[in-house]
């Protein structure tokens, strides 16, 4: 059985923003179905990782995107029809530094 919480999605867009933008840093639009299979609420954060990069980015829930798609904000190394997955960060399992803890 799959796990639905770590299905890859397609990256349908890619907005990068300038200085002075009102809503500026990383972001991942989401489906709001895509994102309860996640466990992800609007406003938290999540892991987005493609091939290149792996970045904390704030969960935007957004009707507009496709199921199985999301649109990534100033995600530096992330680029359009690419793979990644957004993950629910598990923060009790693991040191900043990614050690088990003992």
């Amino acid at each position: 059985m799959h796990d639905v919480r770590n299905r890859p999605l397609r990256v349908a867009e890619l907005l990068a923003t300038r200085k002075g933008d009102a809503e500026r840093g990383p972001a991942v639009f989401i489906n709001p179905e895509n994102a309860r299979e996640r466990l992800l609420t609007d406003g938290e954060l999540a892991w987005v990782s493609g091939p290149r990069r792996q970045e904390l980015a704030t969960v935007i829930i957004d009707e507009r995107v496709p199921r199985g798609d999301v649109v990534v904000r100033d995600i530096a190394g992330a680029s359009p029809s690419e793979l990644v997955r957004v993950v629910k960060p598990d923060l009790d399992s693991q040191t900043r530094r990614g050690q088990a803890r003992g």
